[in-house]
């Protein structure tokens, strides 16, 4: 007979930590426990291994509230973000309710059973085996594990060096004294291209076109300064909400006033690589600041590699690859011995498991996101999406807190069944992320959707956010009990 659990929470990342936290002390009467797919605790933080990976969030907003980040850097690394939630899930006991290599690949929902049947491949055994659950928590992420995107360019099997994608960087991969180029220019270009240069002979950064880039402190002076002057518990909650205030603050001021957003972003990367630099080639994008994700150099990292001369940037269009390098649009060749194609991710919800309910496929791309939490017309599923304008953590953990309160509710009330109801047409639906990104724009068509009013609006506010999933009413007419 398949295992029976009352909540099965999927990935054991940052988000499905702080699922087992919450659900441990806060529904103490539930059976849980929390299936992973890889061997490992970490999730993104576990995966990604090329050189300088860290998070472009400050780390007292990326970290729990539960348990303050207490790091002198507020801009930390990958290694020591996955100490943070490895230490968090060992504190408070949440690793030995992991078992690893735990594939989903299948759930299936039944009404006559008012239960999941989640299918789930391992290493261990050919034939799949099956756990069941009243309630089904995903937190698997938003990208495909098992490959980056990386376009088809012509001429790449006549270069004669090597081609890696950042998500599959192993550690045998030498660039000590190598000419590299990085195709690129988000969040992963940004990263890599400082850590490079300091064992390469050089790197190129080459993008198609340029993003924002905005150089922040890795530490927090203000911080570490009133550090044994307060109550850590005090000192950590100010930071917090420093930072949350601050960046609400900013995405608002930037939809607001973008070009002058955008003036003061250019005039900044001006001052830290000079008036001779070529600013407006290089760094002014098209699109207007949070069109896109703001990329952060910590302590001005990539303009210091540029103003030393180890780091060059080269904004133009790829015509080929050849045998020494890559040919542009322009005629011109870019010597190389490895390139890194930190051309993106692939986006994929709920790590693309097929869902049926009652007996029909669901396509999430129909459907509609409620609250950022459940989507139209499936029962008893919540996942974890973070925000893009702020850090991942602030909304994973009022989504945990909103699910405790919901499976709370209809234990007392003797509910078996929720369902966020949507009739056919009742909402016009627009993207889910009102992103320009390329990872975002190619991803559209398999993404839930969002309408134009509550409960299916998403607003990217965390104070709106938590005002309705700490306070808000759950029977609110739209989610249906029985």
């Amino acid at each position: 007979m398949p295992e029976q659990v009352d909540v099965l929470i999927v990935g054991a990342g940052i988000s499905g930590i702080a699922a087992g936290y919450y659900l441990g002390r806060r529904c103490p009467r539930l059976s849980w426990t929390i299936v992973e797919g890889r061997a490992a605790i970490g999730g993104t933080w576990d995966f990604f291994r090329y050189p300088g990976v860290r998070s472009d969030s400050d780390m007292y907003t990326l970290g729990y509230r539960f348990r303050p980040w207490t790091g002198e850097k507020a801009i930390a690394d990958g290694p020591a973000i996955l100490q943070y939630i490895k230490d968090t899930a060992r504190e408070f006991g949440i690793d030995r309710k992991i078992r690893f290599n735990h594939r989903v690949c299948r759930i299936e929902w039944s009404s006559r059973s008012a239960e999941w049947t989640v299918d789930i491949k391992s290493p261990a055994s050919d034939e799949p085996r099956q756990i069941r659950c009243r309630f089904l928590f995903m937190c698997t992420g938003y990208y495909r594990y098992d490959r980056g995107y990386t376009p088809e360019w012509l001429g790449m099997d006549d270069f004669a060096g090597d081609i890696v994608h950042p998500q599959k960087w192993l550690n045998d991969v030498d660039i000590s004294g190598k000419r590299v180029i990085v195709i690129g220019s988000g969040a992963t270009a940004v990263t890599i291209v400082p850590a490079l240069a300091r064992e390469a002979a050089h790197v190129t950064m080459l993008q198609r076109s340029p993003s924002y880039i905005v150089s922040m402190p890795a530490r927090d002076d203000q911080v570490n300064r009133l550090r044994g002057r307060l109550p850590y518990a005090l000192l950590s909650w100010l930071a917090r909400w420093k930072m949350i205030l601050f960046t609400a603050y900013y995405y608002r001021k930037a939809r607001v006033n973008p070009s002058e957003v955008r003036e003061k972003v250019m005039q900044g990367t001006r001052e830290a690589l000079g008036a001779d630099y070529d600013v407006e080639r290089h760094f002014n994008p098209a699109y207007d600041p949070w069109d896109q994700r703001l990329c952060v150099a910590p302590d001005a990292d990539l303009f210091r590699a540029i103003r030393t001369g180890d780091v060059s940037m080269v904004t133009d269009q790829i015509e080929r690859f050849v045998e020494e390098g890559v040919q542009l649009r322009s005629g011109e060749i870019l010597p190389a011995d490895i390139i890194v194609t930190a051309t993106g991710m692939r986006m994929r919800i709920m790590d693309g498991v097929d869902i049926i309910v009652d007996g029909k496929a669901v396509n999430l791309g129909d459907t509609l996101s409620y609250k950022g939490i459940m989507y139209s017309n499936i029962p008893n599923l919540a996942s974890s999406f973070g925000y893009t304008n702020a850090s991942w953590t602030l909304k994973c953990e009022l989504i945990c807190e909103y699910v405790c309160r919901l499976l709370n509710y209809m234990e007392r009330h003797g509910f078996q069944r929720c369902l966020p109801r949507l009739e056919t047409d009742s909402q016009t639906k627009e993207p889910m992320i009102d992103f320009t990104s390329g990872y975002v724009r190619r991803a559209q068509a398999e993404l839930p959707k969002q309408g134009t009013r509550r409960p299916w609006k998403l607003y990217q506010n965390y104070l709106k956010d938590l005002l309705m999933m700490r306070y808000g009413r759950l029977n609110d007419g739209v989610m249906e009990f029985n």
